[in-house]
């Protein structure tokens, strides 16, 4: 496994800092746009689908506008509280702090390395399974609406293929103008001056909410 951040001097290198020995779990450690987009839109477009398409004669749509804005809402909530406290959690002893540099500290430590800005398969499906048996638990048991978890869960899984992306774009687009280029720099500065602070992606909101959105 790498040695922590501390010790490398290689944040620009175009050369991936090896995370396993084996080439086999290596493999999976990158992970390209392209491919999450092919994995996550077929299930994006099956959910938001499914919620249209299994409305009965007479049955109100209302839940689903609703439940997509709660679902992309859920999302941008998700993103901060798992960037700020489990991607920036501090370990206390050197095997954890090497696991969760494997996890979001060798993204801090080569930025630009273009195989390793979006999310693995091996974590974003499982977290998936994950929130779709909460959302499940919530709409589906509690609730009895079941109705609820097919927008909620596909505008959650669009927040999360959109947060992807942008990340990718902050990192390697060339933007310089809209609300990209305002991402674009509130997220280098994550990075750069703020590492502690700033920890949403797609949305400042969070940041705003508790706290952790310092004054320009």
């Amino acid at each position: 496994m790498a040695k922590t951040a501390n010790t490398l001097d290689i944040n620009h290198s175009d050369v991936p800092i090896r995370l396993f020995k084996s080439d086999f779990l290596e493999f999976f450690t990158h992970i390209t746009p392209l491919v999450v987009t092919i994995i996550w839109a077929p299930v994006i477009i099956y959910f938001l689908v499914r919620s249209i398409v299994t409305l009965t004669p007479g049955q109100s749509w209302v839940h689903i506008p609703v439940g997509v804005f709660l679902g992309l809402l859920f999302w941008t909530l998700t993103e901060y509280l798992l960037h700020r406290f489990l991607f920036h959690f501090d370990p206390k002893s050197e095997r954890l702090a090497n696991f969760w540099f494997m996890f979001h500290g060798v993204h801090h430590v080569q930025p630009q390395l273009k195989t390793r800005l979006v999310m693995p398969p091996v974590v974003s499906i499982p977290l998936a399974a994950l929130f779709y048996g909460l959302f499940y638990l919530v709409f589906g048991v509690l609730f009895k609406a079941s109705q609820w978890v097919a927008p909620v869960f596909g505008a959650f899984a669009l927040g999360y293929l959109t947060y992807d992306l942008i990340h990718y774009a902050t990192h390697h687009w060339p933007i310089r103008s809209g609300a990209m280029k305002y991402l674009k720099r509130y997220h280098m500065m994550h990075h750069f001056k703020t590492p502690q602070q700033r920890f949403g992606v797609s949305s400042p909101l969070w940041d705003i909410v508790f706290g952790t959105k310092p004054a320009d």
